[in-house]
């Protein structure tokens, strides 16, 4: 089972939108990303999003270029601040699935699966960017698979 894990697209700021939605440049940078995804023949059963506008954005447009059978869901526990432990215990296993939300909770989340602790830093993420986890099959322990990045450098 593959776990994606997603920063939302770059957003508007405050002041131009209440809601902070995506840029242009986010949906530009978002779509290109989707779409090199789906070319790499990565197959997702569900998008899971935390509900705010740019991450619901976000998935939007993934679901668009991969197809999900099980569509895009909302979820509470994946805001900035949400707590990762309580978030793990309730990922799903046995299908591949897409999580979009927020900084710091991604980084915390990679960090969480691959060393059971939130205090180190082990992937640095990018607005758009994906990191693919995935579980060792003989040690059922997390590893980042690969990762596919708006902008290398």
């Amino acid at each position: 089972m593959a776990l994606f894990l997603v920063q939302h697209g770059k957003s508007l700021p405050k002041d131009k939108d209440p809601k902070k939605g995506l840029s242009d440049e986010g949906i530009a940078e978002t779509k290109r990303i989707a779409e090199v995804a789906k070319g790499y023949g990565v197959h997702v059963a569900v998008i899971t999003h935390s509900g705010k506008t740019r991450a619901q954005q976000t998935a939007e447009i993934f679901s668009s270029a991969l197809n999900p059978k099980g569509g895009i869901q909302e979820s509470s526990g994946l805001n900035p601040l949400d707590d990762v432990k309580d978030y793990a215990k309730t990922i799903d296993n046995t299908e591949d699935r897409m999580l979009v939300g927020h900084l710091p909770f991604m980084e915390r989340m990679t960090a969480y699966l691959i060393t059971a602790s939130t205090d180190y830093l082990v992937f640095k993420f990018q607005n758009s960017g994906i990191v693919c986890l995935d579980q060792d099959p003989d040690t059922r322990g997390w590893i980042i698979k690969w990762t596919l990045m708006p902008n290398i450098g």
